[in-house]
């Protein structure tokens, strides 16, 4: 079983935001749900750079802060989709909003980031 190297800190709002968000490709799955991209399957075509395992376990985290639902219907093969809850849904207008920051800085952003993998 996994056990914290670091122990949690949740003292204000960023801790939590933190600690709820913290992952890789968290902030892409909750927008790709949004979006519409329901299933693992195209969860995992949207973002091919990740592994099926850690989006798993990243959509199961996002599940266990209640995010997101995961609804299972009983078919053979089983199928399985995902959807944002109403609090998960709060987040959006957020993520929108640190796209648009990204899109607006983008030049300056890629020109700090290259720099610092030149280094």
């Amino acid at each position: 079983m996994y056990e914290r190297k670091i122990p949690l800190s949740l003292n204000c709002g960023l801790d939590l935001i933190g600690e709820v968000l913290y992952g890789k490709w968290k902030i892409r799955l909750l927008w790709f749900i949004n979006e519409g991209f329901m299933r693992p399957s195209e969860l995992q075509r949207k973002i091919p750079d990740a592994s099926r395992r850690v989006l798993n376990m990243q959509l199961k985290e996002l599940e266990e802060h209640e995010l997101i639902s995961r609804k299972i219907y009983p078919v053979v093969p089983p199928k399985v989709e995902y959807s944002l809850t109403e609090f998960g849904n709060t987040l959006i207008p957020v993520i929108s909003a640190l796209g648009q920051w990204g899109d607006d800085h983008e030049e300056h952003l890629r020109t700090v980031i290259t720099k610092r993998l030149e280094k």
